[in-house]
């Protein structure tokens, strides 16, 4: 079997993990954060914090071990502007409260008969692609050249650069981060907690298992597949596309992952009996979705990614437009959950 064909069938395996384990165990950041903000419930932050943890962890051993240079991924920018990555990271976290869920999550409620996440998704998919290729590029081009900085790709490179060999580098940063960030998730979780950690640990490893299939099994001399992972804006557009121009195109990883997680989370909705079909209370509503995903959409672009993609496997690389751009993730939400501009419970609820 080729690399390119062994990648995409890694990637449907791997889209299919991440569908089930996000479907059984309801993973979200939106969900975690507005438990952690708003209600004091934190056992779905601490699922994904751990996520992070493994990925985090995992990523760098892969690193160290010569599998992989995560430097080859898109995340490790040498020359980015600041303002551009962290206006998406905020456009991109108010839209995911605004739609309730983020782009994976709307992909996995989609797959249990959740009518209002393909409004969610097609404003995502439609935006990010008008963004990254379409009628608004020129204007991202031009934003992104104001400001630029040239600076190391990573924090081991800066590390590095100071006399520090790489590998002590990653080593010195990521021994730290992936155990306190571990420790913080594990301290006072409940025994009833098990099932979510354990999905937020599987999910965790599956940004590994990305970095395994692009940079290992998608190995090849003359066309090597781009270093990549689990992330859910450009290829969520890539997919509309591919649906509509299959004749003469192939299908990249991240289509194949996201075939994959809707499969996974089809078969689990279906098994569990929670499938079921839901539409929009109001038309108001419906507002809200469309408005939220073109947000992520246009905001992932800028921000080179959404709550996985930079939220997980960006900062699973250390880059530094990683932390730029999930703090801009993190500052929407807040903003969204906590702050003047925050999203009413009701118009929540329309959506839930």
């Amino acid at each position: 079997m080729e690399a390119y064909e062994l990648t995409l069938w890694a990637g449907l395996a791997i889209g299919l993990a991440f569908g089930f384990a996000a479907r059984a165990t309801g993973f979200c950041l939106v969900s975690g954060l507005r438990g952690w903000w708003v209600t004091g419930e934190r056992a779905k932050m601490r699922a994904f914090a751990l996520a992070l943890a493994v990925a985090l962890a995992a990523s760098q051993m892969l690193d160290l071990a010569g599998l992989v240079d995560l430097r080859r991924s898109l995340y490790a920018q040498g020359a980015f502007s600041p303002a551009v990555v962290l206006c998406g990271g905020l456009m991109f976290g108010y839209g995911m409260v605004l739609a309730n869920g983020c782009g994976a999550r709307a992909l996995v409620l989609l797959a249990g008969g959740n009518l209002r996440s393909f409004v969610v998704l097609t404003c995502l998919g439609i935006a990010a692609y008008a963004t990254l290729s379409g009628l608004v590029a020129p204007l991202r081009v031009a934003a992104s050249s104001q400001g630029a900085i040239v600076t190391a790709p990573d924090l081991p490179a800066m590390l590095a650069a100071l006399g520090l060999g790489e590998g002590a580098a990653r080593l010195s940063l990521a021994i730290p981060l992936a155990g306190g960030i571990a420790f913080l998730a594990l301290a006072r979780a409940a025994r009833d907690e098990a099932g979510l950690l354990a999905g937020g640990a599987a999910i965790g490893l599956l940004v590994a298992a990305g970095w395994v299939a692009t940079g290992v099994l998608g190995a090849d001399d003359f066309t090597p597949a781009p270093l990549a992972s689990l992330t859910f804006v450009a290829p969520v557009g890539e997919t509309i596309q591919y649906a509509m121009l299959a004749t003469g195109m192939r299908p990249s990883f991240g289509v194949a992952v996201v075939a994959g997680v809707f499969a996974g989370a089809l078969v689990t909705a279906l098994v569990t009996g929670t499938a079921r079909l839901e539409g929009f209370a109001s038309p108001q509503a419906m507002l809200r979705s469309m408005a939220g995903g073109a947000l992520m959409g246009a905001g992932g672009a800028l921000a080179l990614g959404c709550s996985i993609g930079q939220g997980l496997t960006g900062l699973s690389t250390l880059a530094l437009t990683s932390f730029l751009a999930a703090g801009g993730i993190l500052a929407g939400a807040w903003v969204a959950l906590r702050g003047p501009l925050r999203v009413a419970r009701q118009a929540v609820a329309e959506q839930s």
